[in-house]
Protein backbone atom coordinates (compact mmCIF):
# COMPACT_ATOMS: atom_id res chain seq x y z
CA UNK A 1 0.00 0.00 0.00
CA UNK A 2 1.63 3.10 -0.98
CA UNK A 3 1.54 6.05 1.47
CA UNK A 4 -0.76 8.49 -1.07
CA UNK A 5 -3.58 5.56 -0.94
CA UNK A 6 -3.02 5.21 3.32
CA UNK A 7 -3.45 9.24 3.26
CA UNK A 8 -6.07 9.10 1.19
CA UNK A 9 -7.59 6.25 3.39
CA UNK A 10 -7.18 8.30 6.20
CA UNK A 11 -8.63 11.18 5.10
CA UNK A 12 -11.87 9.21 3.94
CA UNK A 13 -12.09 7.68 7.41
CA UNK A 14 -11.97 10.76 9.31
CA UNK A 15 -14.62 12.65 7.29
CA UNK A 16 -17.39 9.77 7.87
CA UNK A 17 -16.27 9.85 11.45
CA UNK A 18 -16.75 13.84 11.08
CA UNK A 19 -19.99 13.17 9.41
CA UNK A 20 -20.90 9.91 11.93
CA UNK A 21 -20.31 12.66 14.54
CA UNK A 22 -22.83 14.79 13.58
CA UNK A 23 -25.39 12.71 12.63
CA UNK A 24 -25.09 10.61 16.17
CA UNK A 25 -25.98 14.32 17.65
CA UNK A 26 -29.15 14.43 15.71
CA UNK A 27 -30.28 10.80 16.21
CA UNK A 28 -29.30 11.75 20.24
CA UNK A 29 -32.42 13.97 19.85
CA UNK A 30 -34.83 12.11 17.89
CA UNK A 31 -37.31 10.03 19.70
CA UNK A 32 -36.94 6.81 18.16
CA UNK A 33 -33.60 6.10 19.40
CA UNK A 34 -32.72 4.49 22.60
CA UNK A 35 -32.12 5.82 25.82
CA UNK A 36 -29.14 3.69 26.31
CA UNK A 37 -27.18 4.79 22.57
CA UNK A 38 -28.15 8.71 24.09
CA UNK A 39 -26.41 8.29 27.38
CA UNK A 40 -23.59 6.57 25.32
CA UNK A 41 -23.33 9.51 23.15
CA UNK A 42 -23.15 12.17 26.20
CA UNK A 43 -20.84 9.79 27.63
CA UNK A 44 -18.93 9.50 24.43
CA UNK A 45 -18.72 13.67 23.94
CA UNK A 46 -18.17 14.20 27.23
CA UNK A 47 -14.85 12.21 27.40
CA UNK A 48 -14.15 14.18 23.74
CA UNK A 49 -14.52 17.57 25.13
CA UNK A 50 -13.31 16.73 29.03
CA UNK A 51 -10.21 18.15 29.59
CA UNK A 52 -9.31 15.15 31.73
CA UNK A 53 -8.37 11.92 29.98
CA UNK A 54 -7.22 8.29 31.06
CA UNK A 55 -3.62 8.58 29.47
CA UNK A 56 -3.02 12.93 30.10
CA UNK A 57 -1.94 14.96 26.70
CA UNK A 58 1.08 15.98 28.37
CA UNK A 59 2.68 12.45 27.85
CA UNK A 60 4.24 11.78 24.35
CA UNK A 61 2.62 9.86 22.21
CA UNK A 62 0.72 8.22 24.38
CA UNK A 63 -1.41 11.58 25.70
CA UNK A 64 -3.14 11.51 22.35
CA UNK A 65 -3.02 8.01 21.53
CA UNK A 66 -6.12 7.85 23.97
CA UNK A 67 -8.14 10.27 22.14
CA UNK A 68 -7.35 8.77 18.88
CA UNK A 69 -8.95 5.40 19.75
CA UNK A 70 -11.09 5.74 22.57
CA UNK A 71 -13.22 8.45 20.68
CA UNK A 72 -13.65 7.25 17.73
CA UNK A 73 -14.47 3.44 19.14
CA UNK A 74 -17.10 5.01 20.99
CA UNK A 75 -18.77 7.09 18.30
CA UNK A 76 -18.89 3.74 16.52
CA UNK A 77 -20.46 1.85 19.42
CA UNK A 78 -23.36 4.60 19.53
CA UNK A 79 -23.74 3.95 15.77
CA UNK A 80 -24.18 0.57 16.28
CA UNK A 81 -26.82 0.99 18.90
CA UNK A 82 -28.83 3.47 17.13
CA UNK A 83 -31.53 1.65 14.95
CA UNK A 84 -30.36 1.64 11.44
CA UNK A 85 -33.19 3.89 9.62
CA UNK A 86 -32.61 6.72 12.55
CA UNK A 87 -28.69 6.82 11.60
CA UNK A 88 -29.23 6.66 7.81
CA UNK A 89 -31.97 9.31 7.88
CA UNK A 90 -29.50 11.23 10.58
CA UNK A 91 -26.61 10.53 7.68
CA UNK A 92 -27.86 12.01 5.33
CA UNK A 93 -28.59 15.22 7.06
CA UNK A 94 -25.48 15.07 8.30
CA UNK A 95 -23.75 15.07 4.69
CA UNK A 96 -26.14 18.09 3.47
CA UNK A 97 -24.91 19.75 6.29
CA UNK A 98 -21.37 19.99 5.20
CA UNK A 99 -22.61 20.60 1.65
CA UNK A 100 -24.00 23.98 2.66
CA UNK A 101 -22.05 27.03 1.24
CA UNK A 102 -19.42 28.58 4.03
CA UNK A 103 -20.16 32.14 4.94
CA UNK A 104 -16.85 34.11 4.43
CA UNK A 105 -18.59 37.36 5.39
CA UNK A 106 -19.35 35.55 8.76
CA UNK A 107 -16.02 34.29 9.11
CA UNK A 108 -14.24 37.95 8.34
CA UNK A 109 -16.71 39.72 11.32
CA UNK A 110 -15.86 37.12 14.09
CA UNK A 111 -12.02 37.03 13.33
CA UNK A 112 -12.72 41.24 12.84
CA UNK A 113 -14.81 40.82 16.62
CA UNK A 114 -11.92 38.76 17.66
CA UNK A 115 -9.26 41.10 16.58
CA UNK A 116 -10.75 44.36 18.11
CA UNK A 117 -11.69 42.34 21.87
CA UNK A 118 -7.84 41.31 21.89
CA UNK A 119 -6.02 44.68 20.89
CA UNK A 120 -8.87 46.08 23.67
CA UNK A 121 -7.90 44.05 26.10
CA UNK A 122 -3.93 44.77 25.11
CA UNK A 123 -4.31 48.43 25.54
CA UNK A 124 -6.01 48.23 28.87
CA UNK A 125 -2.86 45.87 30.26
CA UNK A 126 -0.43 47.43 28.56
Amino acid sequence: MTTTRLISNARQWARTIKRDVHAVWLAARDPHTPWFAKALALVVAAYAVSPIDLIPDFIPVLGYLDDLVIVPLGILLVVRLIPYEVMAEHREAASKATERPVSRLAAATVITVWIICSLFFARMFM
